[in-house]
């Protein structure tokens, strides 16, 4: 089994880290079943955030027997210091512990300072002298925002996409972490589902020993391959690297990778569908994409009035409203 050091925090786990923000979609007892097979299995590292509605109840549910022997990382989105106490009282009482390992702020569209005005970095050291939290962390889709944390010294942990399909800046960046003793917490290993081979994704990570993969689990097949890459580790083998190199081939550059903040559309676009279905038509079952729910959800792109709502908020700097008239011309062609 591999293991990883996040920085200066101490925490050592093993390569998998468990993100849970899509059993927000299964049953609590499917989410609980998940998680303790997960912990059973040598996994003791487990991702939420107070904003993917009931993760942080499914979580203290399954694993609060065992608090002692998990990690547990939670991210706040508040933009006010007390928001953000009554975030972190909501994230306690739900995951039902007394404190949380690694607190993040969850990806604000700047980095939060003392004394930048919102009180709410103080806030966060206010919870951490109180021994509510023990590593302050960030999350972020913005390069230039998780360099200015790795720069500002005031983050053990942060959270940034990290894939085969990384830019040679966003690599750079993984190394400066390294330099700097930051953890690096991987999140969108899977490029948000469009990567479909996970043995190619986990062996290209495990090149990285700062970084732990946060893959993101909502069935028992997905939570299985993982488990088993700790006994038998895929490397990076001619197969491996050929499958990597035709992805990226395909999929570098302008592809949205589903993150939901350009959500929610104005003309009620099922924007992550609608601008990912040319990657989607092309590597999920086709149960999956074509289907009513689909039909009619691409049908609405036709409403998109170019507000540039989602364009603002893309944290890819993607042009949105041309990746959905593309995508929905190509998908026209099928109905």
């Amino acid at each position: 089994m591999d293991f990883v050091t996040l920085g200066s925090t101490g925490i050592t786990v093993n390569k998998n880290g468990f993100g849970a923000l899509p059993i927000q979609r299964i049953s609590e007892t499917q989410a609980v079943h998940l998680l303790k097979k997960a912990f059973e299995n040598g996994i003791t590292f487990f991702d939420t955030a107070i904003s993917y509605t009931d993760s942080e109840k499914k979580m203290g549910l399954a694993l609060s027997h065992v608090r002692d022997k998990i990690f547990i990382a939670t991210k706040t989105y508040a933009q006010r210091s007390d928001d953000l106490r009554e975030h972190l009282k909501t994230s306690l009482s739900a995951l039902n512990t007394d404190y949380i390992d690694i607190y993040q702020f969850h990806n604000h569209s700047f980095c939060p300072k003392p004394g930048d005005g919102t009180g709410l970095y103080e806030a966060m050291l206010e919870a951490k002298e109180q021994g509510k939290i023990r590593h302050i962390g960030i999350t972020n889709h913005r390069l230039h925002i998780a360099r200015e944390a790795a720069d500002s010294g005031l983050y053990e942990i942060i959270q940034y996409p990290v894939s085969y399909l990384a830019s040679d800046e966003e690599l750079d960046f993984v190394r400066s972490c390294k330099d700097k003793n930051i953890g690096v917490l991987a999140m969108k290993a899977l490029a948000g589902g469009l990567i479909t081979n996970s043995a190619a994704a986990y062996a290209y990570l495990l090149q990285f020993d700062n970084i732990l993969p946060i893959w993101g689990i909502q069935f028992e097949h997905e939570l299985d391959e993982f488990i088993a890459y700790q006994v038998s580790p895929p490397v990076l083998n001619d197969e491996n690297k050929r499958a990597i190199d035709h992805d990226i081939l395909e999929l570098k550059g302008e592809f949205c990778r589903g993150c939901g903040y350009c959500l929610p559309c104005p003309a009620e676009i099922d924007i992550p569908i609608a601008a990912r279905i040319l990657q989607l038509m092309q590597r999920a079952p086709e149960t999956f994409w074509f289907n009513d729910h689909c039909r009619e959800g691409m049908k609405r792109v036709d409403n998109c009035t170019e507000c540039g709502q989602c364009k603002k908020a893309c944290p890819y700097n993607l042009d949105v409203p041309k990746l959905l008239r593309t995508g929905w011309a190509e998908f026209s062609k099928l109905l």
